[in-house]
């Protein structure tokens, strides 16, 4: 993997990033594209870096078991700083910028300037060092806010594009940009088969690709969290507990968009032990959503282009191959909480991911990567840069789909191809091999959702076994 790194170094120049470093610091309590952003910074200062580094996060970065620690802070000292990440919501009627530190859970005033130099904390939050003040209290949406931001210094990269990942990728073949993609995701491509490569980074397509509904299910440990968590910061991960649909859509009362309007994706993880406090309501909504990309709640009607990632864990069996790999021994409808066991819901399932071929992350040491990839805070972003075009309209050039297609399954397994050219293919050269291997791994993912719809409801949805033709 030595000439890999090299290359990976100067094909990428500055955005190439050893990604040892960010396990080997122990800084696994920040988001990834957090800790490498600080790496670098704290590299380019010589000496001991690392001790610096580990000083500043241990000085600075709270629990969210520690907030009363800060308020304590606040109320004796006046002032304290932290690192977090901040979320900034407008109130138009007072002109008020009002920001949530999302571990922390607290309400601060932000300036209109810091905001202005910032203008990601509106649409999705940004972590940063923020120095936090008390001041008198200022009433917003029937909430007293006495603490304010005085300075923010923040830890991600600013907008870019998916220009140099495009350029990048003519330097690879095939394999070895699969690699790189593995590693830049934090895990370590030697220990997969080529196949469990292309499962993980089918897991980045609701990523790039808008309006995707994936399944993931599996042992635990296999990383389903760890790679949405650490990827990017336009990830919403929902871990069980009650869903209202304040959160998901709309909250009438303050009148803030819910995640699906500021989020690429939302995860529900352990799907199993989520909760919806009207079931009815919040269902019908989901699934209107997942068909057509709209909601409504109360007077608000809003287009989003999230993509929505359903995973849990299910009871499994080793396989008597030489690879560790497992199979469910239990019946994944039972895996889903009861309002989704319900056929209309899944059949607006795009994909299922078969999580169980994946094995568990046992030690860091082993699975985690160890060579060189692209900077987490830069991949992020170009990431979320392609989702703006969709390559659906590439796909229906190249792939042919047998008599049984219905209308949601072309649809599913277009959206799908695309996203994983995109990831592949950034600069569009591919050879009908390549072609046929993404081609494929879309149908299987679409078969298995045809599969499980023909088990629920027999005399709906028929046996059929899909197939499509990539043309030269």
């Amino acid at each position: 993997m030595s000439e890999l790194n090299n290359k990976v170094q100067r094909c990428f120049g500055d955005y190439a990033v050893d990604k040892r470093l960010a396990y080997e610091l122990e800084l696994t309590k920040l988001p990834r594209y957090v800790a490498e952003y600080l790496i670098s910074e704290f590299l380019s200062s010589g000496g001991d870096w690392q001790g610096k580094l580990r000083r500043f996060v241990e000085e600075y970065y709270h629990e969210p078991e520690e907030k009363e620690v800060v308020k304590h802070k606040l109320v004796t000292e006046g002032s304290v700083k932290v690192i977090d990440e901040l979320r900034v919501y407008v109130d138009v009627a007072t002109g008020i910028h009002v920001g949530v530190l999302q571990s922390l859970d607290i309400w601060v005033d932000v300036p209109v300037d810091i905001v202005g130099r910032n203008r990601a904390m509106l649409v999705n939050g940004m972590w940063g060092l923020i120095t936090l003040k008390r001041i008198s209290p200022i009433e917003v949406w029937g909430r007293e806010v006495s603490v304010a931001v005085t300075e923010f210094r923040p830890f991600q990269a600013p907008e870019t594009d998916s220009g140099i990942i495009k350029e990048a990728r003519s330097c690879f073949t095939l394999d070895e940009w699969i690699n790189v993609l593995v590693t830049t995701v934090g895990l370590d491509p030697g220990v997969y088969s080529p196949r469990q490569r292309l499962l993980l980074l089918s897991r980045l397509v609701p990523l790039v690709e808008g309006n995707v509904n994936m399944m993931e299910f599996g042992p635990r440990q296999t990383g389903k969290t760890y790679l949405y968590r650490n990827v990017s910061n336009y990830i919403r991960i929902i871990s069980g507990g009650t869903v209202t649909p304040a959160t998901l859509f709309y909250n009438l009362r303050t009148r803030v968009p819910g995640e699906l309007a500021v989020k690429d994706v939302v995860v529900f993880d352990e799907v199993s032990k989520v909760r919806f406090p009207n079931p009815d309501e919040i269902m019908g909504k989901l699934k209107d959503f997942m068909e057509s990309g709209q909601y409504e709640r109360g007077d608000k009607k809003a287009t989003s282009d999230a993509s929505l990632v359903f995973m849990g864990n299910v009871e499994v069996e080793r396989t008597n191959t030489v690879e560790e790999s497992y199979i469910p021994v239990e019946d994944l409808t039972y895996v889903l909480p009861m309002p989704m066991r319900d056929s209309a819901f899944i059949d607006r399932i795009h994909g299922l991911l078969p999580g169980w071929e994946l094995p568990k992350i046992s030690q860091s040491k082993i699975h985690l990567a160890k060579g060189y990839g692209v900077a987490s805070d830069y991949f992020s972003e170009a990431i979320h840069t392609m989702r703006k075009t969709s390559l659906m309209g590439e796909v229906s050039r190249y792939v042919e789909f047998s008599s049984e297609f219905k209308i949601r399954d072309e649809k599913a397994v277009k959206k799908i191809m695309s996203g994983l050219m995109k990831l592949l293919f950034p600069n569009m050269q591919f050879d009908k091999n390549e072609l046929e291997s993404v081609a494929r791994l879309a149908l299987e993912y679409r078969q298995r959702v045809r599969d499980w719809l023909h088990i629920l409801s027999p005399g709906e949805y028929l046996k059929e076994k899909l197939n499509l033709e990539v043309k030269a």
